[in-house]
């Protein structure tokens, strides 16, 4: 009973509160959407450049043409929230927002561009097979899934399942040898769908046996007994295989998979079958499954694992028994699989943490370990010549090396690299894979590895030949300074010929054929600046240090017009990442000459409207293992400190005419900014969380709990801090928020803090809006709320 009455004391203060704001700061703000000037809308309404895909054979190009954002009347459709997903139960599929209105395939070698034939009103999705000869494309109409099948070489479309598929499962996959898919299927006479209980059944109990279950914070979770039967019915599915004229031959019962993985000779399959009990605090990734081995008939040949709730794992550990079950894609069907040695625990001190196994078909017999990893165990590839590389990674010292087992599991490994993981001067780069089959193209002895080139110049992308017998690599093209191009795929095994993606300050990026021999290249795509307004602004790449000594970079954007020797208002707009060390954080991996690609309430909206935008000026948390945060706002303001310098010190900004900004854990940083420092004028935080008592077991890179360090924890919540915050803030927060620990209650409860301690402060909430937003119109309001606030508090500011 005390609580009841407590509940509904606390109600009364939140409206009397709310009614003396009223009466204090006089009428309440218009209701509505607002619009921004009509040049920032046509920037936001412009169609944004179409998605591309090429095909396996790398003859054609599908591209993906989509509208610049949904309408609140899509956004605020009916939908569900279940297990951490948000569904369509009219589709049975996930909800789609603005997903793509219309596909076009593009011969590379002629140029000529088709338009597909598909019925209107629907969003799509497409892939090649693997073969490239066809494209599978998944309709989401409004009653439904359908799937249509289209020749590459014609472009001709034809309806192959005119419904009946369950988009939660998975939808329908390629067969390895383009012979058809393997779909998840709405199960035959399943019925209405459950009905709401009206009047509850009991109280809803959740309990705890004695048993450590530390967990992070979610949303859309299971709520009750009806939620999880709810989930059941919509994402329960009937496995089958449909060939190329739509013939099902269904396999197994009707459940809950999470995972279906078909050996390469397509006789065999890993599943992953989600079961009961549910959680009401996890996710359904975390949920209880069974890992089973089936033929292709849906017979279980043998029971692979039995994994409980996630919750119950090692804290920053994983399962202690066999996990990660794949394929040996060297062999028609061949089991391999991880076990950990240290119980999963990274906290127990063991020579070796995992090792590897494998079990060959039929799989009767007993399986074989072949090899230990010293650290955990990470990704295994295959080539086309039977070469394996290995990865492993150590938590404690943030390094990861690989192992190369240059003739299989046989043979001796050499280990070919080891750096430390946030390393991107020293990173190799990543072997090319073939995409019809997924293993790294061999060309004799030499394998491809395409990389971002981070170097202290700039991202520099480039490709080398690295010989798997001398272990020597031979670069063969790198980016120049006059663009940014990076490595799409290889248009033969020789890398003579090679497809890459070119954009430059003021072009898009568009697709080109590249002749490494003759150092020639030739326009693939020819796509048009969607948003020629803003592209045309002067931007310019600088470094700087702060305090300390680290090393800092960030991009200054000029705003149109720019008058030389003019001061400007700022608009700073960042997101903090931690480090172990200093050499690591201060390395450059952006570069100058990327296109100025913008979307939604984009910051750089403000170039239009007389603002200098400093764009992602590096925010370093630096600390060895798990200490960064010890001293996260220290290192906070001196990173926005040197940030204001830099720019003052260029002869563009006006000291006394700063504003701040971030999205997420940018808003976090914000919020602190203006808690422990006056640098700034004021502050737009978006979708952010401001307690961190309220995500206990650990947030963003932290992973000590809350009674590990409550000092760290209150430290870095300017909730806690709210009485030190004396610039204007402006908080804006999706009211359907679907992100790990940003629930809406946080902007919610540090508005009411920031109001209780007299504080500028606007708080906006935006309807059926989640982490990021999509409709149009809530996005329009939000750059105009924040030019509005910017105006006021920043561009108008007197000095201080």
């Amino acid at each position: 009973m005390r609580k009841s009455i407590g509940v509904l004391v606390l109600g009364f203060s939140v409206v009397f509160l709310f009614q003396l704001a009223g009466s204090a700061q006089g009428p309440a703000p218009a209701t509505g959407y607002l619009a921004p000037p009509k040049v920032i809308a046509d920037i936001m309404e412009a169609e944004p450049l179409p998605g591309v895909s090429i095909s396996p054979d790398r003859t054609a190009m599908l591209l993906s043409h989509r509208r610049s954002m949904a309408t609140i009347a899509e956004v605020s459709a009916p939908f569900l929230r279940l297990a951490g997903s948000r569904i369509n139960p009219r589709t049975n599929g996930p909800r789609v927002l603005n997903g793509p209105t219309r596909l076009a395939l593009k011969d590379m070698s002629t140029g000529v561009e088709r338009n597909l034939s598909l019925p209107p009103g629907g969003t799509y999705s497409a892939s090649f097979s693997p073969d490239g000869k066809k494209i599978a494309i998944t309709a989401t109409m409004a009653d439904g899934i359908r799937l249509y099948l289209a020749d590459t070489a014609t472009a001709q479309v034809k309806p192959l399942l005119p419904g009946g598929i369950n988009g939660l499962g998975g939808g329908c996959t390629w067969r390895e040898d383009s012979s058809g898919f393997l779909c998840r299927l709405i199960p035959d006479g399943r019925g209405p769908e459950p009905r709401a209980p009206q009047v509850p059944a009991g109280p809803n109990i959740q309990e705890n046996a004695g048993r450590p279950a530390p967990t992070a914070t979610y949303e859309d979770l299971l709520k009750n007994p009806y939620d999880e039967s709810l989930y059941e019915y919509y994402y329960t599915s009937q496995l089958a295989w449909v060939d190329l004229t739509g013939k099902k031959t269904p396999f197994g019962k009707p459940a809950i998979y999470s995972g279906v993985d078909v050996s390469p000779d397509s006789n065999w399959l890993i599943i992953n079958r989600v079961k009961r009990p549910f959680s009401y605090f996890v996710t359904a990734g975390q949920f209880p499954r069974d890992v089973e081995l089936w033929d292709k008939a849906g017979k279980l040949v043998r029971k692979l694992a039995d994994v409980p709730m996630a919750d119950t794992f090692p804290r920053n550990g994983v399962f202690p028994g066999p996990r990660g079950f794949s394929w040996n894609l060297l062999e028609p069907a061949a089991l391999i699989y991880t076990e950990a040695l240290d119980k999963g625990d990274p906290v127990n001190k063991v020579p070796y943490r995992d090792r590897f196994l494998t079990l060959d078909a039929p799989f009767t017999g007993q399986p074989v370990e072949l090899f230990q990893t010293q650290w955990r165990a990470g990704g295994m590839q295959f080539t086309e010549r039977g070469a394996i590389f290995v990865s492993e990674s150590d938590r404690d010292t943030r390094m990861r090396r690989t192992w190369l087992y240059p003739a299989g599991f046989g043979s001796t490994p050499v280990r070919i690299w080891e750096l430390h993981q946030q390393d991107r001067y020293g990173d190799p780069g990543s072997p090319m894979s073939r995409p019809s089959t997924g293993k790294i193209i061999q060309a004799g002895d030499t394998i491809y590895l395409s990389g971002a080139g981070a170097s202290p110049r700039g991202a520099r992308p480039f490709l080398d030949r690295f010989n798997l017998k001398t272990l020597k690599v031979e670069r063969i093209w790198q980016c120049d300074d006059t663009g940014y191009e990076s490595v799409v795929g290889l248009l033969d095994d020789n890398a003579a010929r090679i497809i890459t993606r070119r954009e430059t300050k003021t072009e898009p990026p568009n697709y080109f054929i590249r002749d490494n021999t003759g150092r020639t290249l030739k326009a693939v795509t020819a796509f048009k600046d969607p948003h020629p307004q803003i592209s045309a602004v002067s931007r310019q790449f600088v470094t700087y240090q702060r305090k300390d000594g680290v090393q800092l970079n960030g991009t200054i954007y000029l705003p149109a017009g720019y008058k030389p020797g003019t001061r400007y208002p700022v608009f700073v707009w960042a997101y903090p990442a931690e480090f172990t060390g200093a050499d690591v954080a201060g390395q450059v991996s952006s570069n100058e000459n990327r296109f100025t690609s913008v979307s939604g309430a984009s910051h750089l909206l403000l170039l239009t409207q007389g603002y200098v935008v400093f764009d992602n000026p590096t925010m370093p948390i630096i600390g060895p293992g798990e200490t960064a945060n010890d001293t996260y706002v220290d290192q906070l303001v001196a990173s926005a400190e040197a940030a204001i310098n830099k720019a003052v010190d260029m002869g563009i900004a006006d000291r006394d005419r700063f504003g701040v900004g971030g999205h997420s854990y940018g808003a976090f940083m914000t919020a602190n900014l203006l808690a422990h420092s006056r640098l700034f004028r004021a502050g737009i935080a978006r979708s952010g969380a401001y307690n961190r008592s309220l995500t206990p077991f650990g947030f963003q890179n932290e992973r000590r709990n809350f009674w590990e360090v409550p000092e760290v924890y209150s430290r870095m919540s300017p909730f806690w801090h709210a009485n030190q915050v004396k610039d204007p803030i402006l908080l804006i927060h999706g009211e359907m928020d679907d992100n790990s620990g940003t629930f809406p209650i946080q902007s919610e409860r540090f508005y009411m803090a920031l109001k209780g301690f007299g504080a500028t402060v606007r708080y906006v909430t935006l309807p059926y809006e989640a982490h990021g937003y999509s409709a149009a119109e809530s996005n329009k309001h939000v750059i105009t709320e924040t030019l509005n606030w910017l105006d006021k508090y920043v561009k108008s500011a007197a000095p201080r």
